[in-house]
């Protein structure tokens, strides 16, 4: 049963609450001030607290705020007598559920708050629950997030991978389309089917179509027998479709035919193959754009947008910088049989400075030249990168300065509202709350 501590300095009026709750199978603990609060809550935890706001050594504002930066999970019922309700409206935009008035109309409006509360409590538990064994199945060690707007596109990954609906990413080259691809595949239900990859630039148009969608024997000279295409091999797979946008206009209407009807005839046949794949497309051109040009097909783009992903360039999500770096430097010391490398604080500032025009992959192959020349530690002076790609900001960027900025970002997104803010941020409300205190953050 639930275990719920009152604090009020009122011993008649804290007995009556005692009774009504322990009347209702609740386990009860109380004290009289904002001292009996804070050991009682430190010693235990509660599953719902009820505090006076006026108290001998202090207010209910100050056990409110002691248990939101301790134990914010725990919800807080502010007591409030006639006169001191503006108070208690000011309590909620701090954190608390909800106010009771003094003295009790009956003891059924106890009851109900209460009840209403935990039940809440329990609900948001559980969502937090799933929500956390849903993040834990969608395995994408590959995908480094660390910075909140890679955490959202994780999210979104997240619900749509176990859907059979097309995708669209979009983004600067080298950014991770494909990686991310091969996680939304790997967590769908097709993961123990094929995942087929084609970068339509890298092909001939005259060889893309039979590559795409195979070829009868005959069909062209040099076409000896026939051929399947990735569409029929990835049958009850995914087919990811990099740089979709180089795809001429006949193809782009035969890709069409294949969304729309699941079907499609091979190069010089007349045969209908019907199949059932998954299309995950990819480009780093602006479709929309080439839409309004007459170079794509509008009922086309409609199609592969169905569910739309932007992977923002590495510039913009400098917080995945340190954890992407190290990844890669420790995966090519590992490949060339060298013991740990690590990189220290300047060289951190020194990437962080960067602008990373070929993005991930650019880090990637930086940290295996460096894994390459180095031994044991990895210092700024390590690092061969060239000075014109260097941010305008000459000034080195530390990591608490990175941090910082994201959590106020965050903070500025949601009004103040640090629990939304720690949610989006992926970190917990305790640690928000220590480290705004580190920073002297003030409200």
């Amino acid at each position: 049963m639930a275990r719920i501590l009152i604090i009020d300095d009122d011993p008649g009026f804290r007995k009556l609450l005692e009774t009504i709750l322990a009347g209702e199978g609740y386990r009860i603990e109380s004290g009289g001030s904002v001292r009996e609060a804070r050991t009682l809550g430190a010693a235990k935890r509660y599953d719902l607290v009820l505090s006076d706001l006026k108290l001998p050594d202090g207010d209910g504002i100050q056990v409110l705020k002691w248990f939101a930066e301790n134990a914010p999970e725990t919800p807080v019922i502010m007591l409030t007598a006639f006169g001191t309700v503006e108070t208690a409206v000011e309590a909620m935009k701090l954190g608390a559920v909800d106010y009771l008035g003094k003295p009790l109309r009956s003891p059924d409006e106890l009851r109900i708050l209460v009840r209403r509360t935990l039940e809440a409590r329990r609900a948001a538990r559980e969502r937090d629950a799933y929500a956390q064994q849903v993040a834990e199945a969608f395995s994408c060690k590959s995908m480094i997030a660390e910075d909140s707007k890679m955490k959202r596109i994780l999210e979104l990954a997240r619900k749509v991978a176990p859907t059979n609906a097309t995708v669209l990413l979009t983004g600067e080259s080298g950014t991770g389309k494909e990686v991310l691809a091969r996680c939304i595949h790997s967590n769908s239900k097709r993961a123990d089917r094929v995942f087929a990859a084609v970068n339509c630039a890298a092909l001939a148009p005259t060889l893309i179509e039979s590559e795409l969608f195979g070829h009868e024997k005959g069909a062209f000279t040099g076409a000896v027998s026939p051929h399947s295409g990735r569409f029929e091999r990835a049958d009850g797979g995914t087919l990811f479709l990099d740089e979709i946008a180089e795809l001429d206009g006949h193809l782009q209407s035969k890709l069409l035919r294949v969304l729309q009807e699941k079907s499609f005839e091979r190069v010089g046949g007349r045969r209908e193959i019907s199949v059932d794949v998954r299309i995950i497309a990819a480009t780093n051109r602006d479709l929309k754009k080439m839409v309004a040009d007459g170079e794509f097909r509008e009922d086309l783009y409609y199609r592969l947008s169905t569910f739309p992903l932007e992977l923002p360039p590495l510039r913009e999500r400098v917080a995945d910088i340190p954890a992407l770096a190290q990844f890669f430097l420790e995966r090519a010391a590992r490949e060339l049989g060298k013991p740990h490398l690590r990189l220290t604080q300047a060289a951190l500032d020194r990437l962080a400075a960067y602008r990373w025009p070929g993005n991930v992959r650019e880090l990637e192959n930086l940290m295996e030249r460096v894994a390459i020349l180095c031994d044991g530690i990895v210092d700024a002076r390590d690092l061969p990168l060239g000075g014109e790609d260097v941010r305008e900001e000459r000034q080195p960027v530390t990591w608490k300065e990175i941090e910082r900025k994201a959590i106020e970002d965050a903070l500025r997104r949601h009004r103040g509202n640090r629990t939304k803010a720690a949610q989006e941020l992926g970190i917990s409300l305790r640690k928000l709350q220590y480290r705004l205190k580190e920073y002297g953050y003030r409200d």
